[in-house]
C-alpha cells in the first residue's frame, strides 16, 4: 500500500489536495476579513472648518451632522466663569466660555491639565481664534448632577443644560468646542484633548460572509476528491497482481477443455494403405 501511496501519480494528487486546501483556505479567511471589517465605522468626508455659528444656534440642538466637523471660533474667554470638568484622562478638563461677540457664548475645551493649581489653567487674555472640533452637550443623570461631591469650580460633564444654571446671564449655543490649536497660543499650553474625526456605521456586507463559506466549500470538496482518487488507487493496486497471468498459470478456469479429438482415419492421415500378398 506504501508503494502505492508514493507512487509518482498519488504524490501529485496529494500536492494538489494540500495547495488547493491551503488557498482555499486563505481566500476564506480573506473574505471574512472583508465582512468583519464592514462592520466596523468607517471613516467619513472632514470638510475644512467652518465658522462655528454656522453649524450651532442658542436654543436649538445641534444637528446629527455636524458633530465632529472642524469648526474655528474667535471672541474672548469668560475667565470668570471657567470650569474644570473632572474625572476625564486620568486628570481634568479645563472648560472655558468663549464670548462670540454677537451675544451668544459656545464652551471651549482648552485641553487636559493634571490638577486643578496647573499654570496651564490661567485664561489667555485678548481676542483669540480656536480651532476645534464640534461635540454634542453630554447626557447628566441624578448622580453626575451631584456637583456638591465634588470641588468648587469642578463639574463631571459637558452639558449644555447644566452650564445654562451655571452661567447665568449668558446665551449658550448648544455643543462645545475641543480645541486643537489656538492663536495666539497661550504662554503655557494645556495637554490637548483627542479629538476624533466624525466616523459613520458600517454595514455588514453578507455577500462577502457567503463568499468564505463557498472557499472554505471548495476546500472541503477537494479533499473529498483526493480521498476518492486515492482509494481508486489503492483498489486498482490490489486487484493488478490477482487478475495477472504468469508463465505458470494454467488455462482460464473459466473455459471448458476441447473434447478429444476423433482418431483420423486412413484417408485423412495421408498415409497408403497396409499392402496384402495376394492370392494363389
Amino acid at each position: 500500500m506504501l508503494r502505492i501511496l508514493f507512487s509518482p501519480r498519488v504524490v501529485v494528487l496529494h500536492l494538489l489536495a494540500v495547495g488547493a486546501l491551503v488557498v482555499c483556505g486563505l481566500l476564506g479567511r480573506w473574505q471574512l476579513g472583508v465582512f468583519e471589517d464592514s462592520g466596523r465605522p468607517q471613516s467619513t468626508r472632514d470638510p475644512a472648518p467652518v465658522a462655528v455659528g454656522t453649524l450651532t444656534e442658542a436654543g436649538r440642538h445641534l444637528a446629527a451632522d455636524a458633530i465632529g466637523r472642524r469648526v474655528t471660533a474667535e471672541g474672548t474667554f469668560d475667565a470668570s466663569r471657567q470650569l474644570l470638568v473632572a474625572q476625564r484622562d486620568e486628570g481634568l478638563w479645563v472648560l472655558t466660555p468663549l464670548d462670540l461677540g454677537d451675544g451668544t457664548v459656545i464652551p471651549v475645551v482648552r485641553g487636559r491639565v493634571p490638577a486643578a493649581g496647573d499654570p496651564a489653567t490661567a485664561v489667555p487674555q485678548g481676542k483669540v481664534t480656536v480651532t476645534g472640533r464640534l461635540q454634542a452637550s453630554e447626557p447628566t443623570d441624578s448622580v453626575q448632577r451631584r456637583t456638591r461631591q465634588l470641588p468648587q469650580g469642578q463639574v463631571l460633564t459637558v452639558s449644555s443644560a447644566e452650564l445654562v444654571n451655571l452661567w447665568r446671564g449668558v446665551k449658550l449655543r448648544d455643543g462645545f468646542v475641543i480645541a486643537t490649536a489656538q492663536s495666539p497660543a497661550p504662554p503655557v499650553a494645556a495637554e490637548p484633548v483627542h479629538a476624533p474625526a466624525p466616523t459613520q456605521e458600517g454595514v455588514l456586507t453578507w455577500r462577502n460572509l457567503a463568499y468564505a463559506a463557498q472557499w472554505w466549500i471548495f476546500g472541503l470538496f477537494a479533499v473529498f476528491m483526493w480521498w476518492h482518487f486515492v482509494r481508486d488507487a489503492l483498489r486498482g493496486g490490489r486487484a493488478a497482481p490477482e487478475g495477472g497471468t504468469g508463465p505458470d498459470s494454467g488455462p482460464d478456469p473459466g473455459t471448458e477443455p476441447d473434447p478429444d479429438p476423433e482418431p483420423a482415419s486412413a484417408a485423412d492421415s495421408g498415409s497408403a494403405p497396409e499392402s496384402r500378398p495376394a492370392a494363389v
